[in-house]
């Protein structure tokens, strides 16, 4: 099931960033998937890097929406809030668009994926949450995420 979600958000990445026509390879599999397989490999095997000691830029369309994630985190936490599904609702709204306004390429576009694909899996984590104890455990990953993102990233 992890397998499908991953593929499927992947799908979503690959396809808002490039834009790109699939094509069907011989063994069925579509450029997207090759890709996206080809980028969690890479991801297994390599941390985020820096741009020479720099962070990455990233687009100005799509800062806000990982700043409006990292508020709704924060604010969880501050305040003690108890209801979890709620923020995985408000995390996952702010992913979809933050996808939905990539137009990063090239090498700044492949680490903040490096950041986002597990970024993304956190916040499918927290929606299937099965206590509040667990839940709480995963928001403070959440907020571990964004605190890596504002190291590698502008």
């Amino acid at each position: 099931m992890k397998k499908v979600f991953l593929i499927a958000v992947g799908s979503m990445l690959i396809l808002s960033c490039n834009n790109k026509k699939e094509e069907v390879a011989k063994d069925g599999h579509t450029d997207t998937e090759a890709s996206m397989h080809n980028d969690q490999e890479v991801e297994a095997s390599e941390g985020i890097r820096l741009n020479n000691n720099q962070k990455w830029d990233v687009n100005n369309e799509m800062k806000p929406f990982v700043m409006k994630g990292e508020e709704f985190v924060n604010t969880y936490l501050n305040t003690k809030a108890t209801d979890y599904k709620k923020l995985a609702a408000e995390l996952k709204a702010q992913n979809d668009q933050l996808i939905k306004s990539c137009t990063m390429d090239g090498a700044s576009h492949d680490e903040l994926h490096k950041w986002l694909h597990p970024h993304l899996e956190l916040t499918q984590k927290l929606e299937k949450s099965a206590d509040a104890a667990q839940a709480e455990m995963t928001v403070v990953e959440l907020q571990k995420s964004y605190k890596q993102y504002h190291e590698y990233f502008n």
